[in-house]
């Protein structure tokens, strides 16, 4: 199952960029045999400032055709780590071929593109600064491909 992060905004070379890919990277070794990944991030920009409706548009163009789409939310659901590895796990064994997570702007993702998602997913109550929810993000892939394969590690 491919998966694809479509987020708004471009991260500059620095610690979060070298953690997502440490961890995008930790996540494809880890998940090939399991049918998990690659995974992908598609970064796009609002260079007209026209916030959610018009980001929602870029991130609908950037979601692969047929993808499961998980939006990355405060108001979605809580999961622990095993539950996220069991939702795409799940996935996977129902045929899933692409699962797109979204992240939206500075002022979130709009309620129509909200509303098209599958599932939402948050990391908690408070408000994650963008580029630290992608972080946050990919060390779950990476986590979820970890207790898929049956890393004790990972198991509570």
């Amino acid at each position: 199952m491919k998966v694809t992060i479509c987020a708004i905004g471009r991260l500059r070379a620095g610690p979060e960029l070298d953690l997502i890919k440490d961890y995008l990277q930790r996540f494809d070794r880890t998940g090939r045999n399991l049918g998990l990944g690659p995974a992908q991030i598609i970064e796009l920009e609002d260079k007209k400032g026209g916030g959610p409706t018009a980001e929602a548009a870029l991130l609908e163009r950037a979601i692969p055709k047929g993808a499961k789409i998980c939006a990355m939310d405060e108001r979605g659901k809580l999961m622990t780590s095993p539950e996220f590895a069991d939702m795409m796990g799940n996935w996977r064994d129902q045929g899933t071929s692409d699962l797109a997570f979204i992240i939206g702007g500075a002022d979130g993702l709009s309620k129509q593109l909200r509303a098209q998602a599958d599932t939402s997913l948050s990391f908690g109550k408070m408000v994650w600064p963008h580029m630290l929810a992608r972080v946050m993000l990919c060390e779950q892939l990476y986590r979820a491909a970890s207790i898929q394969s049956g890393s004790p590690y990972h198991r509570v």
